[in-house]
């Protein structure tokens, strides 16, 4: 293959790896994409003459901190971004430290459906409760039946 040929190829495929990173993430093919471009630039350098050389490499430096840049400013905040990213609508949510903050018999809401484990809201707090026996829908009242090492037992009420 031509090394002006390998060059572009080893460009786009490189972009396309990087790119397809924000599919498919755990960083293998943005590596194997940044491997591609590295490889691109010791062609350039290789092949192309004095002050193209130097360009080259400078304009791929340029582009991979140019993206990282971009990555880093903007797609957090793109659609993509948002749909991969946590957002707060779980700030309300309180772990339980103190097994006493809710005593036994306090009533509340599943949140979730309890299988046996779940999510229930007390006093306007969620908290990480288990079901005693059998399973509780979302939106059933719920209530405390015992607090013991950090877990907090719930049945229908």
């Amino acid at each position: 293959m031509e090394p002006i040929t390998l060059y572009i190829t080893l460009l786009l495929a490189g972009f396309m790896l990087i790119g397809m990173e924000i599919f498919v993430p755990g960083g293998i093919l943005g590596s194997i994409g940044a491997m591609a471009w590295l490889v691109a630039a010791g062609i350039g350098m290789a092949k192309f003459e004095t002050p193209w050389n130097m360009l080259s490499a400078f304009a791929l430096l340029l582009m991979g901190v140019l993206t990282f840049v971009v990555w880093i400013k903007y797609f957090p905040k793109s659609r993509v971004g948002k749909s991969l990213s946590l957002d707060d609508s779980t700030k309300d949510y309180k772990a339980h430290n103190a097994v006493d903050e809710y005593p036994v018999g306090t009533l509340g809401e599943a949140v979730s459906t309890l299988r046996p484990s779940g999510i229930a809201r007390f006093e306007g707090q969620r908290v990480d409760v288990v079901a005693d026996g059998e399973w509780i829908e979302a939106g059933q009242p719920v209530k405390i039946s015992s607090t013991a090492g950090g877990h907090v037992s719930v049945v229908k009420a």
